[in-house]
């Protein structure tokens, strides 16, 4: 065995062409064949002029339809109303008063229709509804029928 350091170096032995060499000569020949296989493609494409036309084969396609569809929806019907009636009844009591005396006719303040009702019947409403319902509306402090748990401002006028 010799010493490394002190035999001269081996030159390393000869390879073929270097690697520049080769990519030089690769390359263009790779895009050639890339280029005539494109043409030979293309020309298969190409109908010649020695053969017969050939028929359309059926290819599947694809066919998007949009349609619009319009929903129309009924209007809400009003809720039926419900009317209740409520039936009132109103008692009325008329008293007979005494005959008119001459002097009361000389003032003038005697009934001339005769119902009796001109000063202070003995009518009551329980509430201003019934006094609506008789039609006797507004009732007036003196009048009959006129009560203080009608008059909710106190003023003298009931069921305004």
């Amino acid at each position: 065995m010799s010493n490394p350091y002190t035999s001269p170096p081996v030159p390393p032995a000869p390879r073929g062409t270097p690697r520049w060499a080769r990519k030089r000569y690769v390359l263009p020949a790779l895009g050639l064949a890339l280029f005539v296989g494109v043409g030979i493609g293309a020309a298969d494409g190409s109908p010649s002029s020695d053969a017969e036309p050939t028929a359309a084969s059926p290819r599947p396609t694809v066919t998007v339809t949009a349609t619009a569809t319009a929903t129309e929806t009924a209007a809400p019907q009003p809720a039926p109303t419900v009317t209740r009636t409520r039936t009132v009844k109103v008692t009325r009591t008329v008293t007979a008063q005494p005959a008119a005396d001459d002097d009361t006719s000389a003032y003038g303040d005697g009934d001339v229709s005769g119902t009796g009702d001109s000063g202070s019947g003995s009518a009551y409403y329980a509430n201003c509804s019934e006094a609506r319902a008789a039609g006797v509306t507004p009732l007036y402090a003196g009048d009959p029928g006129y009560a203080a748990h009608l008059d909710r401002d106190g003023d003298g006028v009931a069921c305004e």
